[in-house]
Protein backbone atom coordinates (compact mmCIF):
# COMPACT_ATOMS: atom_id res chain seq x y z
CA UNK A 1 0.00 0.00 0.00
CA UNK A 2 1.37 2.79 -0.77
CA UNK A 3 2.67 5.54 2.16
CA UNK A 4 0.65 8.52 0.71
CA UNK A 5 -2.78 6.22 0.79
CA UNK A 6 -2.03 5.49 4.62
CA UNK A 7 -1.24 8.72 5.29
CA UNK A 8 -4.71 10.05 4.19
CA UNK A 9 -6.41 7.05 6.02
CA UNK A 10 -4.62 8.55 9.52
CA UNK A 11 -6.05 11.61 8.66
CA UNK A 12 -9.45 10.64 7.58
CA UNK A 13 -9.14 8.21 10.74
CA UNK A 14 -8.37 11.23 13.19
CA UNK A 15 -11.42 13.43 12.02
CA UNK A 16 -13.69 10.02 13.33
CA UNK A 17 -12.21 11.60 16.83
CA UNK A 18 -12.04 7.86 18.15
CA UNK A 19 -8.38 8.91 19.15
CA UNK A 20 -9.56 11.32 21.20
CA UNK A 21 -10.74 9.21 24.07
CA UNK A 22 -8.53 8.10 26.66
CA UNK A 23 -10.33 4.58 26.72
CA UNK A 24 -9.01 3.96 23.39
CA UNK A 25 -5.77 5.44 23.89
CA UNK A 26 -5.01 3.12 27.06
CA UNK A 27 -6.39 0.38 24.89
CA UNK A 28 -3.49 0.22 22.97
CA UNK A 29 -0.57 2.00 25.05
CA UNK A 30 -1.65 -1.45 26.86
CA UNK A 31 -1.59 -3.54 23.83
CA UNK A 32 2.10 -1.85 22.79
CA UNK A 33 3.20 -2.63 26.43
CA UNK A 34 1.99 -6.45 26.03
CA UNK A 35 3.58 -6.73 22.58
CA UNK A 36 7.03 -6.09 23.78
CA UNK A 37 6.90 -8.15 26.71
CA UNK A 38 5.96 -10.84 24.19
CA UNK A 39 8.27 -10.04 21.63
CA UNK A 40 11.21 -9.22 23.69
CA UNK A 41 13.43 -11.75 23.04
CA UNK A 42 13.07 -11.58 19.52
CA UNK A 43 13.56 -7.58 20.35
CA UNK A 44 16.88 -8.80 21.96
CA UNK A 45 17.76 -11.07 19.06
CA UNK A 46 17.38 -8.01 16.54
CA UNK A 47 19.50 -5.61 18.03
CA UNK A 48 21.97 -8.39 19.42
CA UNK A 49 22.34 -8.52 15.09
CA UNK A 50 22.39 -5.30 14.25
CA UNK A 51 25.43 -3.94 16.30
CA UNK A 52 26.14 -6.91 19.51
CA UNK A 53 23.65 -5.31 22.15
CA UNK A 54 23.64 -7.24 25.46
CA UNK A 55 20.03 -7.75 26.67
CA UNK A 56 21.61 -6.27 29.56
CA UNK A 57 22.22 -2.84 27.88
CA UNK A 58 19.04 -3.43 25.94
CA UNK A 59 16.97 -3.46 28.41
CA UNK A 60 18.11 -0.92 30.82
CA UNK A 61 18.67 1.53 28.17
CA UNK A 62 15.76 0.89 26.13
CA UNK A 63 13.14 -1.61 26.84
CA UNK A 64 12.50 -0.46 30.47
CA UNK A 65 12.52 3.04 28.98
CA UNK A 66 9.32 2.20 26.94
CA UNK A 67 7.83 -0.12 29.39
CA UNK A 68 8.32 2.96 31.93
CA UNK A 69 6.68 5.60 29.17
CA UNK A 70 3.71 3.77 28.81
CA UNK A 71 3.03 2.95 32.69
CA UNK A 72 3.42 7.03 33.30
CA UNK A 73 0.87 7.89 30.35
CA UNK A 74 -1.45 4.98 31.64
CA UNK A 75 -1.19 6.49 35.44
CA UNK A 76 -1.55 9.95 34.57
CA UNK A 77 -3.37 10.39 31.26
CA UNK A 78 -6.76 11.56 32.65
CA UNK A 79 -4.71 14.34 34.56
CA UNK A 80 -2.93 15.11 31.38
CA UNK A 81 -5.87 15.33 28.80
CA UNK A 82 -8.07 17.19 32.00
CA UNK A 83 -8.92 20.79 30.69
CA UNK A 84 -6.93 23.37 32.91
CA UNK A 85 -8.76 26.07 34.56
CA UNK A 86 -6.74 29.48 35.02
CA UNK A 87 -8.01 33.26 36.02
CA UNK A 88 -9.93 35.49 33.76
CA UNK A 89 -9.02 38.76 33.88
CA UNK A 90 -10.61 41.73 34.99
CA UNK A 91 -11.78 43.07 31.38
CA UNK A 92 -13.14 39.27 30.53
CA UNK A 93 -15.51 38.84 33.30
CA UNK A 94 -18.05 37.94 33.91
CA UNK A 95 -16.59 34.41 32.12
CA UNK A 96 -14.09 31.56 33.49
CA UNK A 97 -11.03 30.65 31.13
CA UNK A 98 -9.82 27.07 30.74
CA UNK A 99 -6.89 25.62 28.70
CA UNK A 100 -7.90 22.29 26.26
CA UNK A 101 -5.14 20.37 25.57
CA UNK A 102 -6.10 18.45 22.17
CA UNK A 103 -3.99 16.03 19.79
CA UNK A 104 -2.51 17.69 16.95
CA UNK A 105 -3.68 15.17 14.51
CA UNK A 106 -0.97 13.22 12.07
CA UNK A 107 2.44 13.32 13.05
CA UNK A 108 5.37 11.38 12.00
CA UNK A 109 8.19 10.21 13.98
CA UNK A 110 11.82 9.53 12.52
CA UNK A 111 13.85 7.44 14.46
CA UNK A 112 17.34 7.22 15.40
CA UNK A 113 19.80 4.17 15.03
CA UNK A 114 21.77 4.17 18.43
CA UNK A 115 19.38 3.32 20.81
CA UNK A 116 16.59 2.04 17.99
CA UNK A 117 13.39 1.04 20.38
CA UNK A 118 13.78 4.08 22.85
CA UNK A 119 14.13 6.59 20.15
CA UNK A 120 11.89 5.22 17.89
CA UNK A 121 8.83 4.17 20.17
CA UNK A 122 9.48 7.10 23.08
CA UNK A 123 8.22 9.40 21.13
CA UNK A 124 5.01 7.52 18.92
CA UNK A 125 3.79 6.55 22.84
CA UNK A 126 3.66 10.22 23.80
CA UNK A 127 1.93 10.95 20.40
CA UNK A 128 -0.18 8.04 21.18
CA UNK A 129 -0.86 9.38 24.10
CA UNK A 130 -1.83 12.30 23.15
CA UNK A 131 -4.28 11.55 21.08
CA UNK A 132 -2.38 11.33 17.22
CA UNK A 133 -2.42 8.99 14.49
CA UNK A 134 1.30 8.26 13.72
CA UNK A 135 4.03 6.87 11.41
CA UNK A 136 7.36 5.65 12.81
CA UNK A 137 9.93 5.91 10.11
CA UNK A 138 13.08 3.85 12.24
CA UNK A 139 16.22 4.51 11.13
CA UNK A 140 17.34 2.00 7.93
CA UNK A 141 20.98 1.89 9.42
CA UNK A 142 19.61 -0.49 12.37
CA UNK A 143 18.43 -2.96 9.66
CA UNK A 144 16.78 -5.73 12.22
CA UNK A 145 15.36 -3.58 14.88
CA UNK A 146 13.38 -1.99 11.82
CA UNK A 147 12.16 -5.10 10.55
CA UNK A 148 10.89 -5.92 13.84
CA UNK A 149 9.20 -3.41 14.80
CA UNK A 150 7.27 -3.01 11.92
CA UNK A 151 6.40 -6.42 12.42
CA UNK A 152 4.99 -6.56 15.85
CA UNK A 153 3.59 -3.45 15.29
CA UNK A 154 1.96 -3.65 11.52
CA UNK A 155 0.49 -6.83 12.35
CA UNK A 156 -0.87 -5.70 15.63
CA UNK A 157 -2.20 -2.19 15.03
CA UNK A 158 -4.58 -0.81 12.29
CA UNK A 159 -2.78 1.28 9.84
CA UNK A 160 -4.94 3.97 9.71
CA UNK A 161 -3.55 4.52 13.72
CA UNK A 162 -0.02 3.61 13.53
CA UNK A 163 1.96 2.38 11.16
CA UNK A 164 5.82 1.33 10.79
CA UNK A 165 7.52 2.53 7.24
CA UNK A 166 10.29 1.03 5.95
CA UNK A 167 13.04 2.16 4.04
CA UNK A 168 16.24 4.69 3.47
CA UNK A 169 16.74 7.89 2.56
CA UNK A 170 14.59 7.85 -0.44
CA UNK A 171 11.44 6.95 1.74
CA UNK A 172 12.05 9.34 4.22
CA UNK A 173 12.34 12.22 1.50
CA UNK A 174 9.02 10.99 0.49
CA UNK A 175 7.79 11.30 4.01
CA UNK A 176 8.99 14.39 4.39
CA UNK A 177 7.04 15.72 1.11
CA UNK A 178 3.83 14.79 2.69
CA UNK A 179 1.54 17.28 4.97
CA UNK A 180 1.79 16.12 8.53
CA UNK A 181 0.13 17.84 11.84
CA UNK A 182 3.63 17.33 13.42
CA UNK A 183 6.80 15.59 12.72
CA UNK A 184 9.35 14.68 15.44
CA UNK A 185 12.75 13.72 14.38
CA UNK A 186 16.09 12.38 16.23
CA UNK A 187 19.10 12.50 14.67
CA UNK A 188 22.36 14.62 13.34
CA UNK A 189 22.56 18.26 13.32
CA UNK A 190 22.86 18.08 9.22
CA UNK A 191 19.92 15.60 8.43
CA UNK A 192 18.06 17.90 11.10
CA UNK A 193 18.51 20.73 9.19
CA UNK A 194 17.18 18.94 5.84
CA UNK A 195 14.42 17.70 8.15
CA UNK A 196 13.75 21.55 9.40
CA UNK A 197 13.69 22.68 5.64
CA UNK A 198 11.39 20.40 4.25
CA UNK A 199 8.55 20.90 7.20
CA UNK A 200 8.83 24.45 6.44
CA UNK A 201 7.53 23.93 3.36
CA UNK A 202 4.00 22.90 4.70
CA UNK A 203 4.28 24.69 7.83
CA UNK A 204 4.74 22.12 10.20
CA UNK A 205 5.80 22.27 13.76
CA UNK A 206 8.79 20.27 14.56
CA UNK A 207 10.39 19.05 17.13
CA UNK A 208 14.35 18.25 16.81
CA UNK A 209 16.48 15.69 18.78
CA UNK A 210 20.05 16.45 17.72
CA UNK A 211 23.39 16.56 18.75
CA UNK A 212 27.02 18.32 19.51
CA UNK A 213 29.83 17.90 21.66
CA UNK A 214 28.74 17.70 25.34
CA UNK A 215 31.42 18.75 27.75
CA UNK A 216 32.46 17.54 31.09
CA UNK A 217 34.41 19.61 33.50
CA UNK A 218 36.36 17.93 36.48
CA UNK A 219 37.49 20.49 38.94
CA UNK A 220 40.01 20.00 41.65
CA UNK A 221 36.99 20.30 44.39
CA UNK A 222 35.81 16.64 42.52
CA UNK A 223 35.48 13.57 43.81
CA UNK A 224 37.88 11.89 41.54
CA UNK A 225 37.33 8.23 41.86
CA UNK A 226 33.21 8.65 41.62
CA UNK A 227 33.95 11.04 38.87
CA UNK A 228 36.17 8.78 36.69
CA UNK A 229 34.17 5.55 37.74
CA UNK A 230 30.81 7.26 36.19
CA UNK A 231 32.38 8.61 33.05
CA UNK A 232 33.78 5.78 32.06
CA UNK A 233 30.48 3.88 32.29
CA UNK A 234 28.51 6.73 30.45
CA UNK A 235 31.08 7.51 27.69
CA UNK A 236 31.27 3.97 26.34
CA UNK A 237 28.35 2.74 26.90
CA UNK A 238 26.61 1.72 23.61
CA UNK A 239 30.40 2.45 22.73
CA UNK A 240 30.21 5.81 22.98
CA UNK A 241 27.29 5.95 20.76
CA UNK A 242 24.96 7.94 22.68
CA UNK A 243 23.81 11.51 21.93
CA UNK A 244 24.93 12.65 25.37
CA UNK A 245 27.76 11.08 26.25
CA UNK A 246 30.58 12.90 27.39
CA UNK A 247 32.18 14.30 24.20
CA UNK A 248 35.47 15.75 26.09
CA UNK A 249 36.58 16.13 29.18
CA UNK A 250 38.23 19.46 30.36
CA UNK A 251 40.25 18.65 33.52
CA UNK A 252 41.78 20.83 36.19
CA UNK A 253 45.58 20.84 35.52
CA UNK A 254 46.94 19.91 39.15
CA UNK A 255 44.36 16.89 39.23
CA UNK A 256 44.41 15.64 35.76
CA UNK A 257 47.56 13.06 36.04
CA UNK A 258 45.73 11.55 38.94
CA UNK A 259 42.10 11.64 36.72
CA UNK A 260 43.76 9.93 33.74
CA UNK A 261 44.92 6.87 36.17
CA UNK A 262 41.58 6.75 37.53
CA UNK A 263 40.01 6.43 34.04
CA UNK A 264 42.41 3.57 32.46
CA UNK A 265 42.19 1.55 36.01
CA UNK A 266 38.28 2.04 35.36
CA UNK A 267 38.16 1.24 31.45
CA UNK A 268 40.38 -2.07 32.29
CA UNK A 269 38.38 -3.12 35.67
CA UNK A 270 35.34 -2.78 33.05
CA UNK A 271 36.82 -5.11 30.63
CA UNK A 272 36.00 -3.59 27.33
CA UNK A 273 37.08 -5.96 25.19
CA UNK A 274 36.07 -7.15 21.76
CA UNK A 275 34.09 -10.37 22.73
CA UNK A 276 32.63 -8.21 25.41
CA UNK A 277 29.00 -8.59 26.35
CA UNK A 278 28.73 -5.29 27.64
CA UNK A 279 30.10 -3.27 24.84
CA UNK A 280 29.15 -2.90 21.30
CA UNK A 281 30.54 -3.04 17.75
CA UNK A 282 30.70 -0.20 15.85
CA UNK A 283 27.27 0.11 14.04
CA UNK A 284 28.71 0.24 10.15
CA UNK A 285 31.72 -0.15 8.45
CA UNK A 286 31.02 3.78 7.56
CA UNK A 287 31.07 4.95 10.69
CA UNK A 288 34.29 3.29 11.97
CA UNK A 289 36.39 4.17 9.41
CA UNK A 290 35.27 7.84 10.84
CA UNK A 291 36.12 7.16 14.09
CA UNK A 292 39.73 5.30 13.82
CA UNK A 293 40.68 8.84 11.36
CA UNK A 294 39.51 10.70 14.70
CA UNK A 295 42.86 8.80 16.43
CA UNK A 296 45.93 10.89 16.85
CA UNK A 297 48.13 7.94 17.64
CA UNK A 298 50.61 10.80 19.30
CA UNK A 299 47.85 11.58 21.52
CA UNK A 300 47.04 8.42 22.81
CA UNK A 301 47.12 8.09 26.85
CA UNK A 302 45.53 4.61 26.51
CA UNK A 303 43.90 2.58 24.22
CA UNK A 304 43.86 2.83 20.12
CA UNK A 305 43.73 -0.60 19.26
CA UNK A 306 40.59 -1.60 16.75
CA UNK A 307 39.65 -4.58 14.50
CA UNK A 308 38.14 -3.74 11.06
CA UNK A 309 36.65 -6.72 10.72
CA UNK A 310 34.67 -7.05 14.62
CA UNK A 311 33.78 -3.42 14.06
CA UNK A 312 35.81 -2.73 17.59
CA UNK A 313 37.16 -0.01 18.60
CA UNK A 314 38.96 -0.18 21.91
CA UNK A 315 37.83 2.71 24.62
CA UNK A 316 40.72 5.30 23.85
CA UNK A 317 41.54 8.44 26.00
CA UNK A 318 43.39 11.36 24.47
CA UNK A 319 45.38 13.95 26.01
CA UNK A 320 47.39 17.16 25.54
CA UNK A 321 44.22 18.16 23.51
CA UNK A 322 43.58 21.20 22.48
CA UNK A 323 40.51 23.27 20.77
CA UNK A 324 42.34 23.50 17.50
CA UNK A 325 42.84 19.85 16.94
CA UNK A 326 40.42 17.64 14.62
CA UNK A 327 38.52 16.07 17.18
CA UNK A 328 37.24 19.55 18.67
CA UNK A 329 35.91 20.14 15.66
CA UNK A 330 32.52 17.36 15.06
CA UNK A 331 30.93 15.26 17.20
CA UNK A 332 32.77 12.12 18.03
CA UNK A 333 29.94 9.51 18.45
CA UNK A 334 32.25 6.42 19.11
CA UNK A 335 34.70 5.60 21.93
CA UNK A 336 37.23 7.93 21.87
CA UNK A 337 37.60 10.58 24.62
CA UNK A 338 40.00 14.07 24.72
CA UNK A 339 41.01 15.85 27.53
CA UNK A 340 41.75 18.97 27.57
CA UNK A 341 43.64 20.46 30.76
CA UNK A 342 42.38 23.85 32.33
CA UNK A 343 43.86 26.56 35.09
CA UNK A 344 41.26 28.22 35.59
CA UNK A 345 37.20 27.30 35.98
CA UNK A 346 35.48 30.80 34.62
CA UNK A 347 37.78 30.70 31.44
CA UNK A 348 37.21 27.43 30.37
CA UNK A 349 33.45 27.88 31.18
CA UNK A 350 34.32 31.24 28.27
CA UNK A 351 35.73 28.43 25.80
CA UNK A 352 32.49 25.81 26.31
CA UNK A 353 30.61 29.37 25.66
CA UNK A 354 32.95 30.02 21.93
CA UNK A 355 31.48 27.15 20.89
CA UNK A 356 27.43 25.45 19.71
CA UNK A 357 25.14 25.07 22.81
CA UNK A 358 25.36 20.97 23.60
CA UNK A 359 22.81 18.64 23.59
CA UNK A 360 24.41 17.76 27.54
CA UNK A 361 26.86 18.82 29.98
CA UNK A 362 27.97 17.67 33.07
CA UNK A 363 30.24 18.95 36.03
CA UNK A 364 32.13 17.47 38.64
CA UNK A 365 32.75 19.17 42.08
CA UNK A 366 31.79 19.83 45.63
CA UNK A 367 32.26 23.33 44.89
CA UNK A 368 29.07 25.46 45.34
CA UNK A 369 30.33 28.29 43.18
CA UNK A 370 31.40 26.47 40.52
CA UNK A 371 27.86 24.60 40.34
CA UNK A 372 25.98 27.88 40.17
CA UNK A 373 28.73 29.62 37.54
CA UNK A 374 28.33 26.30 35.32
CA UNK A 375 24.21 26.24 35.55
CA UNK A 376 24.36 30.20 35.06
CA UNK A 377 26.92 30.85 32.36
CA UNK A 378 26.29 27.39 29.83
CA UNK A 379 23.46 27.12 27.98
CA UNK A 380 22.81 23.34 26.98
CA UNK A 381 19.80 21.12 27.13
CA UNK A 382 20.21 19.41 30.17
CA UNK A 383 22.93 17.43 32.17
CA UNK A 384 23.72 16.51 35.45
CA UNK A 385 26.45 17.53 38.36
CA UNK A 386 28.07 14.66 40.03
CA UNK A 387 26.86 12.30 37.55
CA UNK A 388 26.37 11.71 33.41
CA UNK A 389 23.51 10.82 31.43
CA UNK A 390 21.23 9.61 34.15
CA UNK A 391 18.99 13.13 34.16
CA UNK A 392 17.47 10.73 31.14
CA UNK A 393 15.99 8.46 33.48
CA UNK A 394 13.81 11.49 35.37
CA UNK A 395 10.42 11.41 33.34
CA UNK A 396 9.28 14.55 35.75
CA UNK A 397 12.71 16.36 33.70
CA UNK A 398 11.71 17.77 30.09
CA UNK A 399 14.57 15.79 27.30
CA UNK A 400 15.79 18.33 24.53
CA UNK A 401 18.35 20.51 22.97
CA UNK A 402 19.08 24.15 22.17
CA UNK A 403 20.23 25.92 19.80
CA UNK A 404 22.22 23.02 16.85
CA UNK A 405 21.32 20.64 19.39
CA UNK A 406 17.36 20.93 18.92
CA UNK A 407 14.30 22.42 19.41
CA UNK A 408 11.60 20.87 21.95
CA UNK A 409 11.47 18.18 24.38
CA UNK A 410 9.89 15.12 25.43
CA UNK A 411 9.63 12.44 28.15
CA UNK A 412 6.66 12.54 30.78
CA UNK A 413 4.53 15.34 30.34
CA UNK A 414 6.54 17.35 28.40
CA UNK A 415 6.17 14.62 25.33
CA UNK A 416 2.33 14.75 26.11
CA UNK A 417 3.09 18.46 25.49
CA UNK A 418 5.09 18.05 22.42
CA UNK A 419 2.14 16.60 20.46
CA UNK A 420 -0.62 18.26 22.14
CA UNK A 421 -2.29 21.91 20.66
CA UNK A 422 -3.36 24.30 23.66
CA UNK A 423 -6.47 25.10 22.68
CA UNK A 424 -7.73 28.59 25.08
CA UNK A 425 -11.54 28.55 25.62
CA UNK A 426 -12.86 31.90 27.38
CA UNK A 427 -16.61 31.51 28.22
CA UNK A 428 -18.32 34.20 29.14
CA UNK A 429 -21.99 35.13 30.91
CA UNK A 430 -24.34 36.55 28.78
CA UNK A 431 -25.81 39.10 31.57
CA UNK A 432 -24.44 41.99 33.14
CA UNK A 433 -23.44 43.37 29.85
CA UNK A 434 -21.12 46.60 30.04
CA UNK A 435 -21.54 49.34 27.49
CA UNK A 436 -18.09 50.43 27.58
CA UNK A 437 -16.10 48.73 24.83
CA UNK A 438 -19.34 49.82 22.20
CA UNK A 439 -19.71 52.84 19.81
CA UNK A 440 -20.06 55.57 20.61
CA UNK A 441 -17.04 56.46 22.07
CA UNK A 442 -15.85 59.33 24.69
CA UNK A 443 -13.57 60.84 26.82
CA UNK A 444 -15.24 59.26 30.01
CA UNK A 445 -15.37 55.85 28.28
CA UNK A 446 -11.56 56.39 27.49
CA UNK A 447 -10.66 56.71 30.81
CA UNK A 448 -12.48 54.03 32.11
CA UNK A 449 -10.59 51.96 29.74
CA UNK A 450 -7.21 53.11 30.63
CA UNK A 451 -8.14 51.62 34.23
CA UNK A 452 -9.56 48.56 33.42
CA UNK A 453 -6.53 47.87 30.46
Amino acid sequence: MEIQKIVQKQKDFFRTHQTKSIKFRKHYLERLKNLILENEDLLYEAIDKDFGKSKFDTFTTEISFIINDINYYLKNLKSLSKPRKVKTNLVNQIGKSKIHPEPLGNVLVIGAWNYPYQLSLSPVIAALAAGNCCILKPSEIAENTMKIMSKIINENFPSEYLYVYKGGIDETTQLLKLKFDKIFFTGSTKVGQIVYKAAAENLTPVTLELGGKSPTIISKDANLEIAAKRIVWGKFLNAGQTCVAPDYLCVEKTVQEEFLALLKKYIQEFRYHPNSSHYTKIINQKNFERLIHLIDNDRIYTGGSYNKEQLYIEPTILHNIDWNDQIMQEEIFGPILPVISFTDFNLILNDILDHEKPLAAYLFTSNNEEKEAFIKKISFGGGCINDVIMHLGNENLPFGGVGNSGIGNYHGKFGFETFSHQKAILEKATWGEPNIKYPPYSDKKLNWIKRFL
